[in-house]
């Protein structure tokens, strides 16, 4: 079971930029896809925000980030990357970096990403 553990949210103005990253604790994070979600203030559910396959030449995003929050992922150090570029209050939420190319997969506690007007 592939263990992950998101960091790097914090507090930035209108604008700024934060990199998330998610360090996975298994040596197959390499064969496996990884999805970023987030989870808006007082919603229920996560939405998707992009995607990467396992050997991080294909990626996915969502409109709404499409442009703005790149992803990458370095297996040999089996980590993922979430550059959040140009944020806005919409993209305040609790990040995860989930197991496979959907919201449902295993996930970790998620980071915390608030942007300030």
């Amino acid at each position: 079971e592939v263990q992950l553990v998101e960091s790097g949210g914090g507090l930035v103005q209108s604008g700024g930029s934060l990199r998330l990253s998610c360090a996975a604790s298994v040596f197959s994070f390499g064969t496996t896809a990884i999805t970023w979600g987030r989870q808006a203030p007082g919603k229920a559910g996560i939405a998707w925000v992009s995607g990467i396959y396992s050997d991080g030449r294909q990626t996915d995003h969502a409109d709404a980030v499409k442009g703005r929050f790149p992803t990458s992922r370095d297996n040999a150090k089996n980590t993922l990357y979430l550059q959040l570029n140009n944020l806005t209050t919409e993209d305040t939420g609790l990040y995860y970096c989930i197991r496979g190319l959907t919201v449902f997969g295993s996930r970790g506690q998620g980071t915390q990403v608030a942007v300030s007007s």
